[in-house]
């Protein structure tokens, strides 16, 4: 043999039928890893036990709530506060109709029930959505009335120190800031004098 002549392959022939087996079991392989990473994302689509009752009525009680005081609750994922008015904070509300941008709330963005002065079933419970409708922060709650470094004729109400946006002890807007919309109420209602049911209109109102 020359030097240059080349060397025969020492490699036995391919034979096809194994070249076929090892095909189908690398699918099978490779579709088992496929299914077991896609598993996570798929679990995650399942709803879970707390999911599933995020929605639930939430049911408050408010015996001990005392007046000025408002206490917040988790509803749906959202932060519903409950606040007991005085007399004095209920007196301030119609002093504010010139300042408000919907002091009626005709923009039906509550239950029929609450569409009125109080923008409540009862005057002295407040029952609203913390998050403020310009971008969703909750705004501080300021009861006091008084000069503010915000407004020198505070009457009370809500602060939002993110964007200045401001509402009354109502919820209701103040014209001139970044929020157009008066704070949202949730549908709600009174199983008896001294808890509240947020998530259920009361009864007869769909």
């Amino acid at each position: 043999m020359s030097e240059t002549e080349p060397l025969a392959s020492v490699r036995a022939p391919e034979d096809p039928s194994r070249r076929r087996l090892l095909g189908a079991a690398t699918g099978v392989v490779g579709a088992v890893g496929v299914g077991a990473a896609a598993w996570p994302f798929l679990a995650t689509l399942r709803p879970s036990d707390k999911a599933k009752v995020i929605g639930a009525p939430v049911e408050v009680y408010i015996g001990t709530l005392e007046p000025g005081q408002i206490t917040r609750v988790q509803w749906r994922g959202q932060t519903i506060g409950i606040m007991r008015r005085t007399e004095n904070m209920l007196a301030q509300l119609p002093s504010l109709t010139d300042r408000l941008r919907d002091p009626e709330s005709d923009i039906p963005q509550q239950p029929a029930y609450a569409q009125n002065e109080y923008r409540s079933l009862r005057p002295d419970i407040l029952v609203v959505n913390m998050h403020c409708t310009h971008l969703g922060c909750i705004p501080r709650v300021i009861p006091e009335v008084g000069a503010q470094p915000f407004d020198e004729n505070w009457k009370g109400g809500f602060f939002c120190p993110c964007h200045r946006s401001m509402f009354d002890l109502a919820g209701r807007v103040y014209t001139g800031v970044p929020a157009v919309l008066n704070l949202l109420v949730p549908p709600y209602s009174f199983s008896d004098e001294e808890h509240v049911v947020i998530g259920i209109n009361p009864e007869g109102v769909a």
